[in-house]
């Protein structure tokens, strides 16, 4: 299978169901969702695989699920059977309560660093971000899956509750927000 085809040199793609521009939302809220599973990925190499494995294992289920994610996304017209579920959602939120235990109560507001890995998890959080607004955006225009929304809502926090545990499991403190700067 050759990876060029051609077929988008004239500035369209193709979704379940026709071709779009490739600037439509739904380009923007599937590709956007993508940006998202790369930066996981990108995340998870700087992981100790002793230290961090319950956090590669519950990773590398949401990296298969933002495919679904954009698959679903990617429907326009002809329907199929939605990936994305409510269960992913709670499971998701059963995630952040284990991972929330690990990291000491917050006290203040919380800027993205401490360490490599914390900082590389809030990117993650904040593409999360974006792609919700992305889906907001398309279910607002067009029929679509939206439990995505939910499930990206809930994610970006799953992503900032995993900054703070990575922070707790390296012994480094969260980076305290001061108004005065």
């Amino acid at each position: 299978m050759r990876i060029y085809t051609r077929t988008g040199d004239a500035g369209q793609t193709s979704v379940v169901g026709g071709r779009v521009d490739k600037d439509d939302i739904r380009v923007e809220a599937y590709g956007t969702t993508d940006e998202v599973n790369a930066f996981v990925g990108e995340a998870m190499t700087r992981m100790d695989p002793e230290k961090h494995a319950d956090m590669i294992r519950d990773l590398t289920d949401i990296q298969h699920e933002l495919f679904d994610a954009g698959g679903d996304l990617a429907q326009a017209g002809r329907k199929r059977q939605y990936r994305v579920t409510a269960e992913m959602v709670t499971r998701l939120e059963e995630w952040i309560d284990r991972y929330e235990s690990e990291a000491p109560e917050i006290q203040y507001f919380i800027l993205p660093g401490g360490s490599p890995l914390s900082s590389a998890l809030h990117v993650c959080r904040v593409l999360a971000r974006r792609a919700e607004r992305r889906v907001v955006t398309l279910t607002r225009e067009q029929e679509t899956n939206e439990e995505v929304r939910r499930y990206l809502n809930r994610l970006s926090d799953l992503f900032f509750t995993l900054a703070r545990a990575a922070n707790a499991r390296n012994r480094v403190g969260d980076v305290r927000y001061r108004r005065d700067g």
